[in-house]
């Protein structure tokens, strides 16, 4: 149930058995949502923190004249809100991009874990400065890199994201991501997407098979969207291809 986010843990940490006993003890509740609805919505007060188990949701705004902006992708074993056991509401929307299978951990037995294993805590801390840390990179991407770049980050980005949860195959991995999906979070057109991707296959760098990224020369994309992975802070394992 909880196998990504503890195999993404031990990326920082070895967890104890007891550690991990209490984490999985703590996540016994499973709900789904359907693609495209809302998991949390701006002004709410969660009182469960929500772990993705299946599928792919996102962090967004949505502005005044309805227009949407997605500011972070989250994949299964990324923890959705674990913030609320702090701040009194949510200060953005959280919708799924598939269908996505979620297990809830109230706030209380969340604060029990926060009072009686301080290394595992600390762990689960790790994660959000890194979700943080991702939140900057997204932010020089929008500000200072092109378009081919920004795109080819991120997919350098998610394939060690996935990697970390155990979740890839060789070189790929699943993304399940429309042209608009990404578009949102990239600030770029359908049509702007489209191309960029279909010049990155021309040029080696990458393929597709059905809804599996394959990145074919991990060294040249790196390159050419100029990836530096510091800001995931993987401290334990080397996680590049």
């Amino acid at each position: 149930m909880i196998q990504p986010l503890l195999h993404k843990l031990s990326n920082f940490a070895d967890l104890s058995d007891e550690e991990k006993a209490a984490l999985n003890n703590a996540a016994q509740e499973s709900i789904s949502f359907e693609k495209g609805e809302d998991i949390i919505v701006e002004g709410e007060k969660p009182d469960h923190i929500h772990l993705i188990e299946e599928g792919w949701a996102c962090r967004y705004k949505l502005l005044e004249r309805g227009d949407q902006h997605t500011m972070a992708f989250l994949l299964p074993g990324d923890m959705c809100d674990i913030h609320i056991t702090i701040l009194d509401e949510m200060d953005h929307s959280i919708r799924a991009l598939t269908p996505v299978k979620l297990t809830r951990i109230s706030a209380q037995e969340m604060n029990s874990i926060f009072e009686n294993f301080p290394r595992l805590t600390r762990a689960l801390f790790w994660s959000t400065l890194v979700d943080e840390a991702i939140l900057r990179e997204w932010l020089v991407s929008a500000g200072s890199r092109i378009a081919d770049a920004r795109l080819a980050h991120v997919f350098c980005e998610l394939l060690l994201r996935s990697r970390a949860a155990g979740l890839t195959r060789d070189n790929s991995f699943e993304l399940p991501l429309t042209q608009e999906a990404l578009g949102e979070a990239m600030g770029l057109t359908n049509v702007h997407i489209n191309r960029v991707v279909q010049q990155m296959r021309k040029d080696g760098l990458l393929e597709f098979e059905k809804k599996r990224l394959i990145i074919c020369d991990w060294e040249k994309m790196k390159a050419f969207s100029g990836f530096k992975p510091n800001y995931l802070h993987y401290q334990h394992q080397n996680i590049e291809p």
